[in-house]
């Protein structure tokens, strides 16, 4: 099963966006998996179900925190500029259309774009 995958079924599972990509990289990171549930589970449906920043883009970020540990705030800022590049804009509101009726990116596709940008 690929990373995709497993982020997907996880999703499908229950598992918020950021809960989903940052558990399918648990191996790499070294955290147990009920940590790494509770660090995202803050984040489901843009942070704190605000709307906010997508909850998938936080998980990669986190990702790319916990596995390369001498990254920045470069670092993120890139992870951001790809993530909306791939799917049309980092907050959860816009991805979701809730303003204008149309949905640029599906949770789903967020979630394989999220853990495409930290697989790489």
């Amino acid at each position: 099963m690929t990373k995709k995958e497993k982020a997907l079924q996880l999703k499908h599972s229950g598992y918020n966006c950021c809960q989903a990509v940052i558990l399918a990289f648990a191996e790499e990171t070294g955290i147990d998996e009920q940590t790494l549930k509770t660090l995202g589970a803050g984040f489901g449906a843009g942070m704190g179900c605000m709307e906010g920043n997508c909850g998938a883009l936080v998980g990669a970020v986190i990702v790319d925190n916990l596995i390369n540990s001498r990254r920045n705030s470069a670092s993120a800022r890139q992870i951001l500029a790809e993530f909306k590049n791939k799917c049309g804009a980092v907050r959860c509101a816009d991805l979701k259309g809730i303003a204008t009726g149309k949905v640029l990116c599906s949770c789903d596709i967020c979630v394989m774009n999220a853990v495409s940008i930290i697989d790489k």
